[in-house]
């Protein structure tokens, strides 16, 4: 398994422990579904416990709410953030 893959993988294990997702597993998130609204319905106290848990695993911060919106937008978008962040 890749690092990109690896990194998707956590991501979506962190969602759904984070949300207390109890009805989806991290296996039915999709890479590029949309986590809120459409998608997995999330809403904006979920984005916060989202970007914090984030913060807190991967020491990447999330700045303000227009960045938070694209990159939180879907699991594809956090593994590009986070491995971007990582790089610099």
């Amino acid at each position: 398994m890749e690092a990109g893959e690896q990194l998707k993988k956590e991501i979506k294990e962190l969602i759904v422990e984070v949300l207390s997702l109890d009805d989806v597993t991290p296996e039915e998130i999709g890479d590029e579904e949309a986590l809120f609204i459409e998608g997995l319905g999330l809403d904006s106290i979920d984005a916060l416990e989202l970007s914090l848990a984030i913060e807190k695993r991967f020491g990447i911060k999330i700045r303000n709410e227009e960045l938070g919106q694209k990159v939180l937008y879907s699991v594809e978008s956090i593994a590009t953030h986070i491995a971007e962040s990582a790089s610099t």
